[in-house]
């Protein structure tokens, strides 16, 4: 990670929370990370060995719906937490597979989850993307051109509270958090993902997920904000939809 980073990243936490819509309100607070100061100098915390499972071993989940739904009440419980779940993002730059991580957030994973298998992300973008920080989406607003200037202040209709003390960190690229306003009860749609370590941001967003394929076709999105602000002339690219994969359990 670039530890000479431009002043324009060094922003208050009011420009750069990564915003999540209270219920029917649409607000017009942008999501955003904080503030980017210089990372101290942590130990990273070794997990546990495991084995995950092999890709063979995960199978598609049937979508709850045959076109793109984008308002609901509430998110419906569709996880089985003695399951692993995993996430195909597939963009115009291509695909990119993150492993949900359910039992350290599982409402944030169920969301997600449920979300995708709504078609909700099909068409959005990847509304902010800051070069060396992360890139953002989730928008519903953002698969709507005519609605640009509104880009990063829509979710589903409703919010939920942050798990960010679930001890999982954004300690290298590829991680996986929820978007938020300056309230904790903020979540709803919105995401992002890391392509550099990001450890200033931990303890205060959700991480429930990790790249474990396609961190390189995040190196290729389109850096369309300076961290300010949107750099005229730089598109959004495309979420174009997201697969849902599950393994294990009885």
């Amino acid at each position: 990670m670039n530890t000479n980073k431009p002043t324009t990243l060094l922003l208050s936490a009011s420009l750069l929370m990564l915003a999540a819509c209270a219920p029917n309100t649409q607000a017009q607070t942008a999501q955003t990370t904080p503030a980017q100061p210089t990372p101290a100098k942590t130990t990273p915390v070794t997990p546990p060995a495991t084995t995950p499972p092999s890709a063979s071993a995960f199978t598609p989940v049937k979508p709850l719906s045959d076109k793109p739904v984008r308002e609901f009440a509430k998110a419906a419980q569709v996880i089985d937490p003695a399951k692993t779940y995993r996430a195909v993002l597939k963009t115009e730059k291509g695909d990119v597979t993150v492993e949900l991580n359910a039992k350290a957030a599982p409402v944030a994973v169920n969301n997600f989850v449920f979300l995708a298998l709504n078609h909700f992300y099909d068409g959005t973008r990847f509304h902010r993307v800051i070069d060396g920080f992360m890139a953002q989406g989730g928008d519903p607003l953002s698969a709507d051109p005519a609605q640009k200037n509104r880009w990063g202040t829509g979710g589903p209709g409703y919010s939920f509270s942050a798990e960010n003390g679930n001890g999982l960190k954004f300690d290298s690229a590829g991680v996986l958090g929820m978007a938020r306003a300056a309230s904790l009860d903020s979540q709803g749609s919105q995401f992002y993902i890391t392509v550099a370590p990001a450890d200033f941001l931990d303890g205060q967003y959700t991480v429930f997920g990790k790249v474990i394929e396609g961190q390189a076709v995040l190196d290729k999105l389109t850096r369309n904000d300076s961290g300010n602000g949107p750099i005229a002339g730089k598109a959004a690219d495309e979420l174009k939809s997201v697969e849902i994969l599950v393994s294990g359990g009885s």
